[in-house]
């Protein structure tokens, strides 16, 4: 996919893989500075001692810290859109946690675009569905299908 793509010849494009992101690693700082801005200090989260006697082994990423995530890696997986003079975060229509992140881990963000769709002219709502891979695992952490509206020139 080039880096940069008309919106018509994006929307083409539907059921193709968009991008894949460069790994990303999950420290306990990263994880301790999202539970200081939502306010989650659940232990599992914040205090590896203890959670060492989870079944985790240790400390997890909140689940709504990987989502957060997927705006920085649309941004990094997804072509550029010619002649955009803002895009906004619509929503999601999906989003399933299925496993969680252990602190330590790189997790990276594979992208396909859903669907494309011009609402009004000009404003085009983008669907893309997200699988958010942790290094070395099976199972993906998460899957998205996020919603994208682009105000297009």
């Amino acid at each position: 996919m080039p880096s940069a793509i008309t919106i018509s010849d994006l929307a083409s494009q539907v059921g193709t893989e968009l991008g894949v992101t460069d790994w990303l690693q999950i420290d306990q700082d990263r994880v301790n500075a999202f539970a200081d801005a939502t306010l989650d200090h659940q232990f599992i989260h914040v205090d590896p001692e203890t959670a060492a006697a989870t079944p985790f082994g240790g400390t997890i990423a909140h689940g709504f810290l990987t989502l957060s995530l997927l705006p920085f890696f649309l941004e990094t997986a997804s072509p550029q859109i010619e002649g955009t003079v803002m895009a906004i975060n619509y929503g999601s229509d999906k989003v399933r946690f299925l496993q969680p992140v252990k602190v330590g881990s790189r997790v990276r963000a594979r992208t396909t675009l859903a669907a494309a769709e011009e609402k009004r002219p000009g404003q085009w709502l983008v669907k893309q569905a997200i699988t958010i891979d942790i290094e070395g695992e099976q199972k993906p952490a998460l899957v998205a299908e996020m919603l994208m509206l682009y105000f297009v020139q």
